[in-house]
């Protein structure tokens, strides 16, 4: 449940490492030192995708991280893919003790954790992710995304995931990927390619726990995205009303605009459920010139 001193909705991107978004975010001459406390001034939170590839960050990673960000702030990183998608949840109790030691500096600071499980992981391996949130840390809140096609039929094995979310009071990761699908890709190598790597699953709206995370993938068309954003301002202002804290973390094809893309979503959010975004300082340092 949310706080007093914590965001009714946290907003975030992919990720804060983009040098893409320097003269916009972030100031036309940004380090990548500063990037992190840059991004948290618009952001209060980050899926954290590199921990999904690279595995466990270095001590003084983390370190820098904690020095960085705010109290209100929440990473929300990926389990390593070694652990989902290689050993697909199988003996891996010794690495993600590790994992989560090696977050340990963050503390309070650690939104969802995202369990992000392989396209072919079904049903019959849902007992391998009932043992692994039987052991979950209880002050680590914890998301799981899957993207078997059973799970999206609203059948045995739908229900079956969903009671074992609920029991545990993990989330489900909701992947709202229409915008980008909304279109075939054409030419554009920027659709082609994320219309390649996004799996097309139906949207089950279905919030399991205190932290509905919804990941919106936005297309390059700026109506699209606000046609399929607007079910979404009464859903989460809904979730707030029962005193759920929602993460919406917006994506757009290749993420160069999706700071643009959050800011224009979020305007039309109301005001006691997030501030404005305002004006990035690379885009006053651009008038400038």
């Amino acid at each position: 449940m949310a706080t007093s001193n914590e965001p009714r909705l946290h907003l975030g991107l992919p990720m804060w490492a983009n040098t893409d978004w320097r003269g916009g975010l972030y100031p036309r001459h940004a380090k990548s030192e500063t990037f992190l406390a840059d991004y948290a001034r618009f952001f209060s939170s980050v899926e954290g995708n590199t921990t999904f590839y690279s595995g466990a960050p270095r001590a003084s990673i983390v370190a820098g991280w904690a020095r960085q960000a705010p109290a209100h702030f929440r990473f929300c990183f990926k389990l390593p893919a070694r652990l989902t998608h290689e050993k697909r949840l199988v003996a891996i109790d010794e690495e993600l003790t590790a994992f989560l030691a090696s977050l340990a500096p963050l503390e309070n600071r650690l939104g969802p954790l995202m369990i992000q499980l392989p396209r072919d992981f079904g049903s019959d391996e849902l007992p391998r992710l009932a043992e692994l949130l039987e052991r979950w840390p209880r002050n680590i809140p914890c998301a799981v995304e899957v993207r078997a096609s059973e799970f999206f039929h609203k059948g045995d094995a739908e229900q079956q995931l969903n009671r074992l979310l609920i029991s545990h009071g993990a989330d489900r990761v909701m992947l709202d990927v229409r915008p980008l699908f909304s279109t075939p890709p054409g030419d554009d190598t920027r659709l082609v390619k994320a219309q390649g790597e996004k799996p097309r699953r139906p949207l089950h709206v279905l919030s399991t726990g205190d932290r509905p995370v919804v990941r919106f993938i936005g297309h390059l068309d700026t109506a699209i995205n606000q046609r399929y954003f607007a079910p979404w301002i009464e859903r989460l202002n809904l979730w707030i009303k029962q005193g759920k804290t929602p993460f919406l973390f917006v994506h757009t094809p290749d993420n160069r605009r999706a700071p643009e893309l959050a800011r224009a979503l979020a305007e039309r959010l109301p005001a006691t459920t997030l501030k404005p975004l305002g004006e990035f300082p690379g885009e006053r340092q651009a008038d400038l010139f």
